[in-house]
């Protein structure tokens, strides 16, 4: 298969596959090759750089210290996005997320504490919520 990239006369540029190069050019020749945007048939290739595969080698084993510490990096980032601009409601959370959704107290964003019963009330009555990534050490403050 070969992908060429082509525009119209009309300078609509798109991607068509062909299964070789002499298909695309059987299949111009015959008119079949039309713009997906105006149907016109005065198509032509365009410039593109073909795609090689590469001769280097490439580990396939994930650095999966480094993962890691990215993903703890972004629950830090997130927990710490919460605690400095939403509400902290404490163990009333469940109960203030409800009384948020049923319009009976402000719309606000808030975190707290729940207990899983309580989650799993919240969610079966469509109250969106989601856990809180827990409180992780810093790295640079661990000893």
């Amino acid at each position: 298969m070969i992908r060429y990239a082509l525009a119209c006369d009309h300078d609509h540029p798109f991607e068509a596959w062909f299964g070789s190069s002499s298909d695309y050019d059987d299949q111009a020749a015959r008119g079949l090759v039309e713009c997906p945007f105006c149907g016109s048939t005065a198509v032509s290739k365009q410039i593109m750089a073909p795609a090689v595969a590469g001769t280097k080698k490439r580990d396939a084993t994930p650095d999966l210290g480094k993962i890691q510490t990215m993903m703890m990096q972004a629950a830090r980032e997130v927990r710490s996005h919460v605690e400095a601009n939403f509400d902290y409601v404490g163990d009333t959370f469940a109960r203030e997320a409800r009384d948020i959704h049923e319009g009976r107290s402000e719309k606000r964003e808030i975190y707290g504490e729940a207990t899983p019963a309580e989650v799993r009330a919240l969610k079966e009555d469509g109250v969106p919520c989601a856990a809180l990534p827990p409180a992780l050490v810093d790295p640079a403050k661990a000893n």
